[in-house]
């Protein structure tokens, strides 16, 4: 049995889509989860939660609703300890930072989000969400997946909590919970709409985005009832103190967890994600209609496979991009589909010291590649994709490892391994929970390349790695990964480009180009 492998232009994509005349679910197939959205005019906004990544919280926009760009984000980095630096053996994989909330309110932007890390929320705004500056605002304690929320009346609050929600007001600059001010239980049970008599358990109330529509206070949460599937719940109120009414709203394929946008027509749409295996949480977007003054979400209550908007186009270049890494004057170090795994020591990296090349310099010694600094990283894309990188190892010490990578607890690794005078392209799979060598060929020469193939179709969740020394014949190495969604780090698999010393300190590993693709797998 052989396997053939159809690549098509981003061109091909482009127009097999328009030809289709509809959007298609998922909306984004990629790790996206978490998100908030909000409409500026014809501009739609969205957020998302990266965790422990490097730069954080992705803002996106589009026109469309259905294909996105990445235009910022709210912070460099999160906070300076430990954890967040991959310092003294800590790390902070599956926290970070977390769902964050996007408001547009005197003519401000704000992005909200809390961190596990810290203990902290924090508050990022400004006038220009797509180039900045952004302010950042900090307080105790860390308010768990919180909306922020203008009233009508000038005040402003944040509703947050897991099962039992509650509300704060803040202070009128938003630095902090305002003394005097309210600070109740909003909802004792929002779970209670979804609870099965007798059956206890499951996922309580939690991702809470707060509207005011027509007069009336809309509260979407996530709840994941025991025996059931993650569904979206709605309670309703005329006041914002009460008293609430709440309803099931959406219990189909799991599609859950985010809020309303209205489009300038007048239609109205709910934004929500799916847990879709190892290539992470993808959104999906569902129609709603208004029935006796509540969203009505779906097809006759299921999410349907395509909508009546803008047609989809590739992932490509809007929210993964191939990089030859050649930098004109004024152009960014780093495009923005590239995020470091937690933060960078920026003096051991560079895109300037040799001219179309990302350099990845050693600066400390390491053992584990889930532990080592400086790991540069981009989304995986459904259903099919490959990353592939062109690598000079010359400049490489004994005890360097550095290539390519699927980052997850249970990751794989394809690179060049020095020891001693001699180096080798190896191969490393972590699929059982633990790293195993599964290949290990000697290298007689500097320049090498390698790629990664992802198949996420029907949750297949295999990855393979090939290795070739002319970039024309690709040879497979190693054993095919069974990639998994862990909780530890709770983030779909990243392409990862990677170099760390075990040994000595000082050496550097040379990137030519990352490219990566979207294909159409076949067999024979």
């Amino acid at each position: 049995m052989t396997k053939k492998y159809f690549f098509f232009s981003i061109a091909w994509l482009t127009v097999f889509a328009a030809a289709a005349q509809k959007a298609h679910n998922p909306i984004i197939f990629a790790d996206v989860p978490d998100m908030s959205m909000i409409r500026v005019g014809n501009t739609y906004y969205m957020s998302s939660t990266t965790m422990h990544m490097s730069p954080g919280v992705p803002i996106m926009r589009s026109t469309d609703l259905v294909n996105w760009k990445l235009v910022s984000y709210a912070y460099d980095t999160l906070a300076n300890v430990d954890a967040l630096n991959l310092a003294d053996g800590k790390s902070t994989y599956g926290r970070g930072s977390w769902a964050s909330s996007m408001r547009y309110h005197d003519q401000t932007f704000y992005v909200t989000t809390f961190a596990q890390t810290t203990g902290k929320t924090y508050i990022y705004s400004t006038k220009d969400i797509e180039k900045g500056p952004w302010k950042r605002t900090t307080f105790a304690p860390s308010l768990h997946d919180h909306s922020l929320f203008f009233d009508d009346d000038g005040k402003v609050y944040m509703v947050y909590g897991a099962g039992k929600l509650n509300i704060v007001e803040l202070n009128n600059d938003l630095s902090g919970i305002k003394d005097g001010g309210v600070k109740r239980v909003l909802i004792e049970n929002a779970s209670l709409p979804s609870q099965v008599e007798g059956r206890k358990g499951g996922l309580g109330a939690e991702g809470s985005q707060l509207y005011k529509i027509s007069g009336k206070y809309y509260l979407f949460n996530i709840t994941w009832p025991p025996g059931g599937m993650r569904t979206v719940v709605i309670h309703r109120a005329d006041q914002l103190e009460g008293p609430w009414e709440g309803r099931i709203a959406l219990q189909d394929l799991g599609v859950a967890q985010g809020g309303l946008i209205d489009m300038p027509d007048g239609r109205w749409l709910a934004y929500l994600f799916r847990d879709y295996g190892s290539v992470g949480r993808i959104p999906y977007l569902v129609p709603v209609l208004w029935k006796d003054g509540w969203p009505a979400l779906g097809i006759n209550g299921k999410v349907p496979d395509t909508i009546e908007l803008a047609a989809n186009k590739s992932l490509i270049p809007g929210i993964v991009a191939s990089d030859d890494f050649s930098r004109k004057k004024g152009m960014p170090l780093l495009p923005l589909v590239w995020q470091w795994n937690h933060n960078p020591d920026n003096t051991r990296w560079s895109v300037t010291e040799r001219k179309g090349f990302l350099r990845l310099k050693t600066g400390r010694l390491d053992t584990s590649f889930l532990l080592a600094r400086n790991t540069l990283t981009q989304r995986t894309i459904g259903p099919v994709c490959s990353g592939s990188i062109a690598m000079d190892a010359s400049g490489m010490k004994d005890g360097d490892f550095a290539g390519l990578g699927l980052l997850q607890k249970q990751f794989g690794l394809v690179g060049v391994r020095v020891i001693g005078e001699d180096k080798f392209i190896v191969m490393v799979n972590a699929g059982s929970g633990r790293p195993v060598e599964s290949a290990k060929i000697p290298l007689r020469q500097n320049k090498v390349f390698f790629r990664a193939e992802c198949d996420f179709a029907a949750k297949k969740d295999l990855a393979d790695f090939f290795y070739s020394l002319d970039e024309i014949t690709w040879i497979p190495i190693g054993t095919r990964l069974k990639m998994a969604y862990t909780i530890p780090q709770f983030m779909g698999y990243r392409f990862a480009l990677f170099n760390y010393a075990e040994k000595l300190t000082g050496g550097y590993a040379d990137f030519d180009y990352f490219e990566i693709k979207d294909f159409v797998r076949t067999k024979n």
